[in-house]
C-alpha cells in the first residue's frame, strides 16, 4: 500500500481500509498485472477446458495453452456482479470434489409468524450477541422488512443452517431481571416501556412491553427465533462450501490428484469473517498459487 501511495488506516481486529475509495486497490492490483505481463480479457466465455501435458483454454475466438491453471473465479455470491459457478464445474470435471456452496454472511428471512413484527421494527438497529450452537458473535443487530441482518447476523449466518434456532441476547453484559425490578422500584409510576427505553431503541422498547417483568427479562436475554432461510446468494457477501481443501496442497493451492490445477480464493470451501478476511484469504491463497505455478 505505501509503495504505491495509497493512505490506510487500522480499525479494530487489525483491521486495515483505505482512506480514501478501494479504486485505488483496484488501480493498484491492474498496475501490478501490467508490469508482470498480465493479459486482462473481459467479458470473454470460456467455453471448454482440458489437460493433456498442458492445460487448453478454449475462449470464443482463441485457444489458449500453459502448464498451469488457477481457478480463481470466485463462488456464487452476487450473481448479478457476474458470479458463476465456473471454479466449481471445472474442479468437478477434474475429478475434485466439491462442497455443495450455500450463501454465507447474508441476511436471515424471519418466518410467516415472526415477519410482521420485524417489518414494523424495520431499520431498528442495537448492540446484541447472536449465537447459534457454540458461534456467538457481539456486533450489531438490523430489524428489515424480511427479518434480520447487521454485522452479528451475517457472522452468524455462516454457521446456521436451516432449521437451526438462533438466539439473541439484546442486553449484551447486563442482569436483564435486575435491571428491570430496581428501575421499577426506582420509578414505579413509569411505564414498562418508558424504562425498556433506557436499554433499548424507543420502538423495540414499545413493542417488548407488554410481557411482564419475567418474560421480558428471558425475552432480553435470550430471544430465539428459527429463520426461515437466508436471502440467498444475491444477498451473500461470500459462498461457503466450494472445492474441499483436502484435495489442495495446503502450501501451494495445487490439486494433488491434478498437476499444474490451482484453486485459490472464494472458489475454495474456506469462509472468513466479516472484515476484510475473505479478500486476505483470496489474496494470500493467490499469492502462494503464483510463487508455485
Amino acid at each position: 500500500m505505501t509503495k504505491h501511495n495509497i493512505a490506510w488506516h487500522e480499525k479494530t481486529l487489525g483491521q486495515l481500509f483505505c482512506d480514501g475509495s478501494a479504486r485505488q486497490v483496484v488501480a493498484m492490483l491492474l498496475r501490478e498485472c501490467a508490469d508482470a505481463g498480465v493479459v486482462v480479457k473481459l467479458a470473454t466465455k470460456v467455453t471448454d477446458v482440458r489437460k493433456s501435458d498442458s492445460f487448453t483454454v478454449e475462449i470464443a475466438d482463441e485457444t489458449c495453452t500453459a502448464p498451469a491453471l488457477v481457478l480463481a473465479t470466485g463462488g456464487l455470491s452476487i450473481p448479478k456482479m457476474g458470479a458463476t459457478g465456473f471454479s466449481h464445474d471445472i474442479a468437478r470435471k477434474f475429478g475434485l470434489k466439491v462442497i455443495t456452496p450455500r450463501a454465507a454472511l447474508v441476511p436471515l428471512k424471519a418466518k410467516p409468524s415472526e415477519l410482521e413484527f420485524c417489518k414494523n421494527l424495520s431499520g431498528v438497529s442495537l448492540p446484541a450477541i447472536a449465537s447459534c450452537g457454540k458461534a456467538s458473535f457481539a456486533e450489531s443487530i438490523l430489524f428489515t422488512h424480511r427479518g434480520l441482518s447487521g454485522p452479528a447476523i451475517l457472522q452468524i449466518s455462516s454457521y446456521w443452517r436451516d432449521g437451526q434456532p438462533i438466539s439473541l441476547d439484546l442486553a449484551p453484559g447486563i442482569d436483564a431481571l435486575r435491571f428491570l425490578k430496581e428501575r421499577k422500584h426506582a420509578r414505579p409510576k413509569a411505564e414498562l416501556k418508558t424504562i425498556l427505553a433506557e436499554l433499548l431503541p424507543q420502538r423495540l422498547a414499545q413493542a417488548l412491553a407488554p410481557a411482564d417483568l419475567a418474560q421480558l427479562a428471558a425475552l432480553l436475554k435470550n430471544w430465539t427465533m428459527t429463520p426461515d432461510s437466508s436471502e440467498g446468494f444475491a444477498k451473500a457477501e461470500v459462498t461457503a462450501g466450494g472445492i474441499d481443501t483436502d484435495q489442495l496442497s495446503s502450501k501451494t493451492m495445487e490439486a494433488k490428484a491434478v498437476s499444474g490445477l490451482y484453486a485459490i480464493g472464494e472458489a475454495v470451501d474456506v469462509t472468513g469473517w466479516l472484515g476484510g478476511y475473505n479478500f486476505q484469504w483470496a489474496w494470500a491463497s493467490g499469492w502462494c498459487a503464483g510463487q508455485a505455478a
